[in-house]
């Protein structure tokens, strides 16, 4: 339904986004994760066709929306990374100018702006100013301006950011209604490994600009199959243990934790033994050892190097 083609941006002499190829089918969910600078919200840019890449293709249903890019406007909604409000209106007169913006017709734009209040569940907000809303109601007002014109495509850039735990559940749900109940076709980026597993089907990773590992959940996982993650419960933190963690045999990654380490590992290592040597040395005690079942997040980290909030 759309893909990019060897999607590039060059800013000056530096390439943000470096011959990007993703595709999603009609009625998917589809995550977008990379830690910060990866050039994410630079490519949801060029595929909501709000920046001109430096080369590549975006095609809708197999055609170029470079040039031409009103046919891809009309069916996609785009929820950015920060609030696209004006604080001085109300819900209601935001979401009758952005109808209007969509060009959605009169009689149906009063219709269609109770049915997106309902969605977000602020239909009975909708008199009261934008400024004296919280931050996640605000969230819950941008998704409801980007599903008036009912597009069959939805990008949400990190739309959970900096919310209170009810209005991110309530987001949730209705990116998951959208999708399972309606078909609205998704692509979902987010500092929230749970979100994604909860929300996706496929998932790409991208790093300094390129794709660095696309599958289902599954599939990405399996990219661990032949290393173990190992969770290590500290009696106090120590940089010098941790940077001697690092120099071990087989250790591939080590992540600190707030109980002490996380660590990546070849299989059939020795690395307990190993680990109680250096702990005695460093006069820090093991209070619990525990191989665990691979993440997603543990892939992340064994792709990029850092955790998704990095």
């Amino acid at each position: 339904m759309l893909e990019t083609v060897k999607l590039t941006k060059s800013f000056k002499d530096k390439k943000v986004v470096d011959e990007i190829n993703l595709y999603l089918h009609a009625g998917e969910s589809v995550g977008l994760l990379g830690p910060n600078g990866a050039g994410k919200s630079t490519t949801i840019s060029m595929i909501a066709s709000l920046i001109r890449p430096t080369s590549g293709d975006v095609k809708l249903d197999g055609k170029s929306t470079i040039q031409n890019p009103s046919d891809l406007r009309k069916v996609l909604g785009v929820v950015p990374q920060e609030i696209a409000l004006y604080e001085e209106l109300s819900a209601y007169e935001n979401l009758k100018f952005f109808g209007k913006a969509y060009r959605v017709e009169r009689e149906r734009l009063e219709v269609r702006i109770q049915e997106v209040l309902d969605m977000v569940g602020l239909k009975d907000r909708q008199k009261e100013l934008i400024k004296t809303f919280s931050g996640g109601m605000k969230r819950r007002i941008n998704i409801a301006a980007a599903l008036l014109h009912n597009p069959r495509i939805l990008i949400l850039d990190e739309p959970t950011v900096g919310i209170d735990p009810q209005s991110r559940n309530h987001i949730l749900e209705t990116v998951r209604e959208l999708n399972e109940t309606h078909g609205t076709t998704v692509l979902y980026t987010s500092h929230y490994m749970e979100e994604v597993e909860q929300l996706c089907n496929r998932v790409y990773i991208m790093d300094h600009g390129k794709i660095i590992a696309t599958g289902s959940k599954e599939e990405l996982m399996s990219i661990l199959s032949s290393e173990d993650t190992i969770g290590v419960q500290l009696s106090k933190r120590s940089e010098a243990f941790t940077d001697k963690i690092k120099t071990l045999p087989d250790v591939l990654q080590v992540e600190q934790t707030k109980e002490g380490l996380r660590i990546l590992a070849k299989k059939n290592h020795n690395l307990l033994s190993n680990l109680v040597h250096a702990a005695e040395k460093e006069g820090i005690q093991i209070m619990n050892y525990q191989v665990e079942i691979p993440s997603l997040e543990d892939v992340f980290l064994h792709l990029t190097g850092k955790t998704l909030r990095d």
